[in-house]
């Protein structure tokens, strides 16, 4: 279940991404999220009643309900005008929660560990953007959750779901200097204007 949702992430955090870029209508973007993150939420109870209550269990299913309530509160946000500053300060909340869960999983899985860091600068981004209205990070969370959302949710699902998901300090560490490669990308792409799509206008 869990890599399942991870994939599902990995769509979500690109559809998002595009929508924040003006290369899709938002109103479409929340549509999707608001599904998707039902059905996160769905398998994280699905999860936990097969998985049990170890600690492990609980840290896995914490994550997927963070994920999962953070795409049906973005697609309501959109959908009901909300307003975007709630959503803002959601994402602040979830971004100081995943560098626990970073350090929680330090020891037994060093490359979630990086994952969860690198989560946690996107939610961290968003709170920026939207809670506290510093708009100028819009394009460079744009472009940093539609590159992140292969590297970091998509490719790590089919590892995981073809049961060769990496534990070694090694690959933490490469996975940590490909993901700060990202970011860096990411701003260097926020820079240049973006022309919106004629088929997919803005919308507040």
């Amino acid at each position: 279940m869990p890599f399942i949702c991870l994939l599902l992430s990995g769509a979500a955090l690109l559809v998002n991404g595009l929508a924040i870029l003006g290369q899709l209508p938002r109103r479409d973007a929340a549509v999707f999220s608001l599904v998707l993150g039902g059905t996160q939420l769905v398998l994280g109870v699905v999860h936990l009643a097969g998985a049990g209550t170890g600690v492990h269990a609980l840290l896995t299913a914490a994550g997927m309900f963070l994920f999962g309530l953070t795409y049906v509160y973005a697609g309501l946000d959109v959908l009901m005008g909300l307003g975007s500053k709630g959503l803002g300060w959601f994402c602040g909340m979830v971004a100081f929660v995943g560098l626990l869960l970073a350090g929680a999983w330090l020891d037994s899985d060093p490359l979630l560990a990086v994952l969860w860091v690198c989560w946690s600068v996107l939610w961290g981004l968003l709170f920026g953007s939207s809670a506290l209205g510093v708009v100028r990070l819009e394009p460079f969370a744009g472009w940093a959750l539609v590159l992140a959302s292969q590297v970091t949710a998509t490719v790590p699902a089919f590892l995981g779901l073809a049961g060769v998901w990496p534990r070694s300090a090694w690959m933490a560490w490469l996975a940590t200097a490909l993901l700060a490669v990202l970011f860096v990308v990411a701003r260097a792409l926020a820079l240049k204007p973006v022309s919106p799509s004629r088929a997919a206008p803005r919308e507040s």
